[in-house]
C-alpha cells in the first residue's frame, strides 16, 4: 500500500505555461480620436471580435515627432472597444515612464514580424433561390381512358376531350377546353391556390391540394355539364360558372 506524500505547506503557487494568443496594436500616430474611429469601424465589421481581447500596445514604431502619448487615455479608448491592455512595447523614454507611473509592464521592442489581422466584412444575405417554374404543358390530342398526364412544376392545358378513366395531374392549374369526363387533380404538391377550369363539367373526380369531390357529388351540382372553374376555400371545393 503506497503512502501519500504530505502536502508542502510552503508551496502556495505553481507556474504553468500556456499558448495564450495576444493581440498587438501597433500605433503609427499619436491620434486618440482617429484610433477611436478606426476601432469603432473594425468592431462594426465583427462585433464580437474584440470582446475582452488581451492586448499589447506597441508604441515602439511611433516617431519621436508625435510627442508623448496619453497612455491612460489610450488604454481607455481600447477598453471601450473590448481590448484589455496587459503591457506596452516601447523604446521611447517618455512612454516607458508613463507605463511605470501606472504600474503597467513594459516589453522591449520586438524584431519579430507580426501578422496583420484581417477582419472579414459581414457577407450580404444570400438571395433565396428562385422557385423552379416549368413551362405550361399543353396537350392537343384527346386523353383516352387509362392514360395519365402530369405537368410537374406548372400548369396543364388540354385542348381536347378527356375520356372517362383518364387522369390529369398538375402541380399548378388544370385547363380543359374539351369535355372533361375523367379525373383532374390540381395543386397535387399542396398548392391551395391552384384551380381547375373546364368547358364542360362531367368529371369522375376533381381535386385541389388533396381536397376532392367525386362524380356522385358533382352530378348534384347545378353547374354539371356547364363551363366552370373550381377553387379551394379552406377544405371546401367551390364550383362557379366560367
Amino acid at each position: 500500500m503506497s503512502q501519500t506524500e504530505p502536502l508542502d505547506q510552503e508551496n502556495v503557487f505553481q507556474l504553468k505555461g500556456s499558448m495564450l494568443a495576444i493581440t498587438v496594436l501597433e500605433l503609427a500616430r499619436n491620434n486618440l480620436e482617429g484610433l477611436d474611429r478606426q476601432l469603432a469601424a473594425k468592431v462594426a465589421q465583427a462585433p464580437n471580435f474584440f470582446s475582452n481581447t488581451p492586448l499589447v500596445l506597441a508604441l515602439d514604431k511611433m516617431p519621436a515627432s508625435e510627442g508623448a502619448v496619453d497612455l491612460p487615455g489610450l488604454m481607455r479608448v481600447c477598453r471601450q472597444h473590448g481590448l484589455r491592455t496587459l503591457a506596452i512595447r516601447a523604446s521611447r523614454i517618455e512612454d516607458i515612464a508613463a507605463a511605470i507611473a501606472i504600474d503597467l509592464p513594459v516589453l522591449p521592442p520586438s524584431g519579430a514580424r507580426e501578422r496583420p489581422i484581417e477582419l472579414e466584412a459581414p457577407k450580404p444575405p444570400e438571395k433565396p433561390p428562385a422557385p423552379v417554374v416549368n413551362p405550361t404543358k399543353i396537350i392537343t390530342l384527346p386523353v383516352r381512358s387509362g392514360q395519365q398526364v402530369y405537368a410537374p412544376g406548372g400548369d396543364l392545358v388540354v385542348m381536347a376531350t378527356v375520356s372517362s378513366g383518364a387522369e390529369l395531374l398538375a402541380d399548378g392549374n388544370i385547363h380543359v377546353y374539351g369535355q372533361m369526363r375523367g379525373r383532374a387533380l390540381a395543386g397535387i404538391k399542396g398548392d391551395t391556390k391552384a384551380r381547375i377550369f373546364c368547358q364542360h363539367l362531367g368529371a369522375e373526380l376533381l381535386s385541389i391540394a388533396g381536397q376532392y369531390k367525386v362524380s356522385e357529388d358533382l352530378r348534384r351540382d347545378p353547374l354539371w355539364g356547364a363551363g366552370v372553374q373550381v377553387s379551394l376555400s379552406g377544405d371546401v371545393l367551390n364550383i362557379t360558372r366560367l
